[in-house]
This record gives C-alpha cells, structure tokens and sequence, in this order.
C-alpha cells in the first residue's frame, strides 16, 4: 500500500509513524513545500545551544503525548520548569497573573480585585444574581462578548483575552467558547439542562470546584524537550520509515483510475492520501476530490504571529518570573507577551544569562506582514526595559533571531467547532483521503498528535487508536 502524507510539521509526520506502526509493509512519502521538516514546531540552533522559536512547551498531563514520546525513545529528553509564577503587565504595573480563574475569567472579583476597577469589581460579584444568560445547550459563541456582556471589557481584555491570545494568537473576541473553552461551554450546558439560574459566574464555580485538590507536590503543568522539539521532529522522521521530500511543494491531489495522483514532489500515484497542511490549503488540494468539503474548510481564518528570540550576556535586573503577558487595553506597548526562557526553563540558565522570547502579533493585525526586522527588535528590547526595567541593550545582546509566522494558527472562533464536524462528515464520503491539522482538533502539542493518529488510524480503517505501539 502507498501512501502520501503532504506536509511535513508535527501532524504530518506523527500521522507517518501511526501509519508505520500499524502497517509496516507500508510505502510512505511525506512531501514538504519548506526546505525543513517541523513546521511550526523549529529549533533555531543558536551558539549558545538549540532555541525553540515555535512552541516550546506541552502539557504535561497529558498521558497519551507522553507514552507517545517514550516510545519514540524520548523519556529522558523531557525537562520541566522552575515553577517561577508568570506576571501580567496591566496599567502600567507588572502584576501576579491571577490565580484561581479559567482562562483568565473569575467566578468572583477577588481574584481580579488588583487589576479592575471598583465598577468591575461590583459587577462581577452581582453577576450571578442578574438577567439568566440566554445560553442555547450545544451553540457557541465569542468568549470576549460573553465575558464582556457579563463582566465588562476590563476582564476581557486584561485577563482573558492575554490568557487567550498567549495560546492562540487572537483576542478574546475572535474566539469561541465551546472552540477554546470547552468546558466552560458543558458548564453553561449544565446549568441549562438542569433548570438552574444559568450565569457566567456559576459556570466558572462549576468549573473551579471540580479541580482537585492538590495532594502531595505539585505535579509540573509543562514539559519540553531539553534539545529543543528538533528533538521530537527529528525522532518523529527517523521512526516513521518515511521517505521524506522537502522543497516539494504539491499543487493538486486528483483521483485516477488507479487512486490518487499528486502534482509535485515525485508526480507519484498513490492508493490513499493524508493532508496534513494548514486549512487553506487543506481546502485548496481538495478542490477537485472533495468540494463540499473544501468550501466548508475555507472558512477557518489565519492569524500571523512574530517571535523575537533573544540571548543576553547578563540576566542582572530581569524579574523572577517565567514570563509576562500583556493586557490588550495596555497603550504603548507593541508586545504581546514576552517568555524568560531562563528562569523559566531550569536547562536554559544553565547556560548563562538569559535567554528571552518576545511575541507579536493576534489575529487581523499586519505586524507579522508589514514591521522590519529592525523595528521588532527594538520593539522588543524597548517594551521589555518599559515593562520590567531590564536593559537589554545594556546586558549585551549576544545572539537574535526573528521567526515570522505567517498563518500559523488557525482561529478558533464561535464557528469553528461545528465547521470542523461539517467537513469531517463530508470529507467521510470520500474513501482514501484524510485531513489533520492544528485546524482540526486542538493548537497544542498533544491535540495535534492525537488527532494526526487518529486521522492515520481512519486513512487505514481503524477507528480504534489503542495503546501506545512499540
């Protein structure tokens, strides 16, 4: 059997070693229109030592990533933070992120009460007591207008739309509830089934009390790789038994007579094909296979995004925090949120002074299209002397790099859950061709691995994943 995997990122190689393991008599041919392979997962290889410029971290509670990385050999490779608290920088002020909330939004003020004004403080306590939320069981809607109808627009964009835009690149308000915040969304479900007084903060309630309580020490939230994810791309390529073609971009997936030709790379037929490419252009090489579902997946938006790595000599006078973010509604400042990777990583401050990675750019602004080199590095060193007092210029920059991400996430917004169910069930009617991707089921890390797997298992006709396979 010949299969062709068209992208070589996380998705795309995760979903080749499913298909590997599960049929090792499989010919594989991954095709990558980049000259690496990772996608957005890359490891800058600064002098100073391999630097993640994409994601660099995974949560890790999450079980099934990590029997995934051990058996891709990986146990040993897996570090953990210092446990260093982040901070918010909000009018004007470095303030403790606040703790006890969901995404940033409180079930009272008091986790808040430093961050907002009396008003808010006022009206997040009375919430519970107003106007029932009219909540539909099963809809979604945007997070920012559900928090800001409720709570006001200093919770939406001092807490949740920084918490929100650190993972997704967007605001608050670009995003859905159900999309982003599950959970939350099954709790106002709850309310609603139950006939209760259906309000925010009740479903926040819902949500806190169902957190265990800590026994013992704290188990870490984060993981990453002390190698950087090179490490878990580069395991991903060597065990997937795939030949793998980069600088190989696809133009056209079309059915023949003898299964699927794909334009590109070799112009190779194969008997079933896996996209696993951002949604555009998921949706553009399904044109002709599947239009009903390449219309429907052209919905899903993009957003660019900017990161700033940057190496400093000294790390005298950076603030013992693993990171700040930055409030949308905070003037004067172009930075989103900025990650001192050397506190917050104990195997980075082994390598003296401090390493930090400054973030720009949410979704529907030209800061990642339009803003020079130059201009986000002084951006970045400029709001990071603004916001914590550390003088960068001053401490030596050593090493930079700047990483632009065009599209590299996808909005999840109040559509995004029912157009992804829309094009899964008619993608279904066509027999050999799969789709995965950080669009499908998940931005992070373990949801991407999880539903290339599962993408890989259906392309096989498994639906069942199983455990973990030597």
């Amino acid at each position: 059997m010949r299969y062709a995997i068209i992208g070589a990122g996380l998705a795309g190689l995760t979903a080749a070693v499913e298909i590997h393991r599960r049929d090792p008599d499989a010919q594989i041919d991954v095709y990558e229109a980049a000259d690496r392979i990772g996608g957005k997962l890359f490891t800058a290889p600064f002098e100073s030592g391999p630097t993640d410029v994409g994601a660099e971290a995974f949560l890790a509670r999450n079980s099934e990533a990590r029997e995934f990385f051990d058996s891709l050999g990986l146990a040993e490779s897996v570090v953990y933070p210092s446990g260093l608290a982040s901070a918010l920088y909000s009018g004007g002020e470095l303030q403790l992120l606040p703790q006890n909330t969901v995404m940033g939004i409180p079930g009272t003020s008091a986790p808040v009460a430093h961050l907002v004004s009396d008003e808010t403080r006022m009206r997040i306590d009375a919430e519970e007591a107003a106007e029932p939320l009219n909540w539909v069981v099963g809809e979604d809607r945007s997070v920012g207008d559900l928090v800001r109808r409720r709570y006001g627009d200093e919770i939406a964009d001092r807490t949740v739309s920084a918490l929100l835009g650190g993972v997704y690149s967007c605001s608050a308000d670009d995003l859905g509830v159900r999309a982003t915040i599950p959970a939350l969304a099954e709790a106002l479900d709850q309310l609603v089934l139950s006939n209760k007084h259906t309000t925010l903060s009740a479903a926040i309630k819902i949500m806190l009390s169902a957190r265990p309580a800590p026994v013992g020490e704290p188990q870490p939230v984060f993981g990453a790789f002390r190698g950087g994810y090179a490490e878990l791309y580069e395991a991903l390529a060597e065990e997937s038994g795939a030949d793998i073609y980069l600088d190989a971009f696809v133009s056209a997936v079309t059915r023949t007579p003898d299964g699927f030709r794909v334009t590109g790379g070799e112009d190779a037929t194969y008997d079933k094909v896996l996209l696993a490419t951002p949604a555009p252009t998921t949706a553009l090489l399904l044109k002709s296979l599947a239009p009903d579902a390449s219309q429907t997946l052209k919905s899903v938006k993009l957003a660019n995004s900017v990161v700033v790595a940057m190496k400093f000599d000294s790390a005298e006078g950076l603030p013992d925090y693993s990171g700040v973010l930055v409030a949308a509604d905070e003037p004067d400042v172009h930075a989103k949120a900025f990650t001192f990777s050397s506190k917050k990583w104990p195997h980075l401050a082994e390598r003296g002074g401090a390493l930090v990675r400054a973030s720009f750019g949410r979704f529907g602004d030209q800061i990642a299209l339009t803003t020079d080199e130059d201009t986000l590095v002084d951006w970045a060193l400029d709001d990071l002397q603004a916001i914590t007092g550390f003088d960068g210029r001053e401490a030596g920059l050593s090493e930079i790099l700047t990483q632009r991400w065009f599209g590299g996430l996808p909005c999840y917004d109040a559509d995004h859950v029912a157009t992804v169910e829309k094009f899964r069930s008619e993608l279904a009617a066509v027999a050999g061709v799969e789709a995965t991707g950080a669009w499908a089921d998940g931005v992070g890390v373990p949801a991407v691995i999880a539903d290339a797997r599962a993408a890989a298992a259906r392309l096989l006709g498994d639906n069942q994943l199983g455990g973990i396979q030597p």
